[in-house]
């Protein structure tokens, strides 16, 4: 019995000694994370990238187009308005935009942000 348990503890000593660290409940030491190794942190970031380019990107990108938009206005441009009345533009000034919207002569003065959209470039005929 004694031979066995002498065999038994000079094959599992070593063996006890190497694992010790691994089963060890003492102090650990704090081991610096990255933040990219946190997975919370990654799954977060991740989202903020979808939303980001689902929708974020594509407003500004709107945005951007309605400026440029509103600063090529032009005399002779066929607008809508944001009230749905269509006419043509006859004065652009630094905030509002002259708007024949009648036959005989019927001018309104709009702001340029009532100003959806251009609807064509030609300077011919009426509203």
């Amino acid at each position: 019995m004694r031979n066995v348990f002498l065999r038994f503890m000079a094959v599992w000593t070593p063996v006890m000694l190497m694992a010790a660290p691994l089963f060890a409940e003492g102090e650990k030491k704090p081991r610096p994370d990255s933040i990219l190794g946190n997975p919370m942190i990654m799954m977060m970031l991740f989202i903020v990238i979808i939303v980001w380019f689902l929708m974020i990107r594509p407003e500004q990108k709107k945005q951007k187009e309605r400026q440029k938009m509103l600063q090529n206005l032009k005399k002779g441009d066929k607008v809508m308005t944001a009230a749905g009345i269509y006419g043509i533009v006859g004065n652009v000034k630094d905030a509002s935009v002259m708007v024949k919207i009648a036959d005989n002569n019927t001018v309104v003065e709009f702001s340029k942000n009532a100003i959806t959209s251009v609807v064509s470039s030609d300077s011919s005929g009426g509203a």
